[in-house]
């Protein structure tokens, strides 16, 4: 319950900041002033769920293998050797590393997911394909990393839903000193958006299919899918390229192979195609599908 409900709070204050991203986070509007209680009521949350689990590790009643429990280990580590926790994470870094990894990994893959069963239901053929795959390598069964490893269709699937559909539309970065950029000379401190979007959009790249659902652009793998291998840009690029990028994508297969291992789906109806963006693209009416079991 306790969970559901910082879920809960922690989405809203999202959006409210979302709502008014072009203003100061200081002016006295109603917004904002939301936005400041749930971050609160977040924190206060968060901080006992944090209290708890300290109090449990020293009492040897929880185990450390979980991400909570490294940041909270190199805590106490560091407050054992020094006496404080300025060379190691404090409880408020925790704190916003907690909500950091929820909004980067559970929103993501769920939105991820989303737009995968649309468009499926869209294309029933590459549904038909992907469940093909998926019952020649597991049947029935609960699928496994060295299986999960070897789907190249359901693989396909996934990075053509994140060409059209890229859960952050821009990425943002900041220069840290002069630098040239495409024959433009950027001074230190400049902040720079990268329209992930439009470039996954663009068809002098990806051809004049460019809106088109083609799983197969990437039968051949992300360098051959586009004339620039640098042009797929669902979790940045670089050295500072999404750490948890192959962990999204199992997660991602992982929920694909036990929904269509045991469901068929289309569209409603009522389904309205409107993509929408408040922090992640979303449809902005739903995703109302039909489901049935097989």
């Amino acid at each position: 319950c306790c969970t559901r409900l910082t879920t809960k709070k922690m989405y809203t204050s999202v959006l409210l900041t979302s709502h008014d991203s072009n203003l100061p986070m200081s002016l006295p509007i109603e917004n904002n002033r939301k936005m400041h209680q749930i971050n609160k009521e977040i924190e206060s949350i968060l901080r006992g769920i944090i209290g708890k689990r300290m109090q449990a590790m020293k009492e040897g009643e929880s185990t450390k293998d979980d991400l909570l429990g490294i940041l909270l280990e190199s805590n106490t580590k560091h407050m054992e050797e020094d006496g404080q926790s300025s060379q190691g994470l404090t409880i408020k870094d925790i704190v916003e590393e907690c909500k950091l990894f929820y909004f980067a990994g559970a929103e993501t893959t769920s939105v991820l997911l989303t737009w995968t069963m649309l468009l499926l239901s869209m294309h029933p053929e590459w549904q038909d394909h992907a469940r093909e795959e998926i019952l020649g390598l597991f049947r029935k069964n609960k699928p496994d990393y060295e299986g999960l490893s070897r789907l190249k269709i359901v693989t396909m699937i996934l990075y053509e839903v994140l060409r059209l559909y890229p859960p952050f539309i821009e990425i943002g970065r900041k220069t840290y000193k002069e630098m040239e950029i495409g024959g433009v000379t950027y001074p230190a401190g400049v902040s720079i958006k990268i329209p992930v979007l439009f470039i996954h959009h663009d068809p002098d790249t990806w051809g004049s299919d460019v809106h088109e659902f083609k799983p197969e652009r990437f039968s051949e793998g992300i360098s051959k899918a586009s004339k620039d291998p640098g042009a797929f840009l669902p979790f940045g690029w670089g050295p500072r390229i999404c750490i948890g990028q192959n962990f999204a994508l199992l997660e991602a297969k992982m929920a694909l192979c036990l929904i269509l291992q045991r469901l068929e789906f289309e569209l409603a109806p009522s389904y309205t195609h409107a993509p929408h963006t408040i922090v992640t693209l979303h449809p902005m009416h739903g995703a109302q599908i039909k489901v049935r079991a097989i």
